[in-house]
């Protein structure tokens, strides 16, 4: 069996948009959709954007998003996915793909997405960092000793854990961490605490939208961060959607749970191929290939 995984944030790069316009011809007609949609010509930045452009929240959320859809309807007359995921933001990108929603309303939540988080940023200091070589309970068990907020925020694969809270918080369980015996402790260079409770204004502006936007039956089960398994009711999906910005991303546990349920065949859909490394460190036997060669 056979599933399309979504990369997330930090996924993008400069020029990620020409062998798409070079290659597909409904790419034309999507860019354009997206430039009016957004009010800003993103197609721009995706055809020959500065690095600097493609950093900025408001542009990389739904350049990534675009570039992934794209790539999925490229794909999807070949090979249909069994199932879809996606990690944090890929979530949307996958969400259209299995049909859930269309993609203009995908990248109308993406956009208003990006923008509820860099608002949401501006409120609190908020920080994240990798850490590397310890066991998720162990991780877990130090932030939980730690003064103010500090949570478990990406489950990437099996000794790698990034958290996310507040600096001074994220400072603090870096330094416990090493002493516990981590590998790395890295703080990240992002501009604020996602999947934390620091995202909270930015969930609740995000629901409004969600909430609002009309959800159908998927094509395929699609496994969510915030469950780790396949779900197919449009009410459930939406919910679970809505606690993204504030719940840890399952990733490691996601994809066991695909693993358990027979899929062996994971294609990564949109730019990079981060998942695919991720994926081969949770589940050794996967095949695994991206849509972009």
């Amino acid at each position: 069996m056979k599933a399309y995984v979504f990369p997330g944030q930090g996924s993008q790069f400069v020029g990620m948009g020409k062998d798409l316009f070079d290659r597909y011809e409904e790419t034309k007609k999507i860019f354009k959709t997206s430039d009016k949609i957004l009010g800003f010509k993103i197609s721009e930045i995706l055809l020959k954007g500065s690095k600097e452009a493609l950093q900025q929240t408001r542009v990389t959320q739904p350049a990534i998003y675009i570039h992934s859809v794209i790539s999925a309807m490229m794909i999807e007359d070949q090979q249909k996915p069994d199932a879809v995921a996606g990690h944090s933001l890929g979530e949307f990108s996958a969400l259209t793909a299995a049909g859930i929603i269309d993609f203009a309303s995908g990248l109308q939540l993406v956009s208003q997405r990006a923008e509820a988080m860099q608002k949401a940023c501006n409120l609190s200091e908020g920080s994240m960092a990798a850490v590397l070589g310890l066991e998720d309970e162990q991780v877990e068990t130090v932030c939980k000793k730690i003064m103010g907020t500090v949570v478990a925020a990406n489950y990437n694969c099996p000794g790698q854990l990034v958290i996310s809270g507040t600096k001074e918080s994220i400072a603090l369980a870096c330094e416990a961490l090493k002493a516990e015996g981590a590998r790395r402790a890295l703080i990240l260079p992002v501009g604020g605490a996602f999947h934390s409770p620091l995202m909270e204004p930015a969930r609740e502006e995000l629901a409004n939208a969600i909430n609002n936007t009309k959800f159908t039956k998927p094509v395929c089960p699609i496994y969510q961060n915030t469950v780790a398994k396949p779900v197919t009711d449009p009410d459930e999906i939406q919910k679970n959607l809505i606690d993204q910005l504030t719940a840890p991303v399952k990733w490691t546990q996601s994809v066991n749970a695909m693993k358990i349920d027979g899929i062996s065949d994971f294609i990564e859909v949109g730019p990079g191929k981060v998942l695919q490394g991720l994926i081969k460190k949770i589940y050794s036997e996967a095949i695994t290939s991206s849509s972009n060669g």
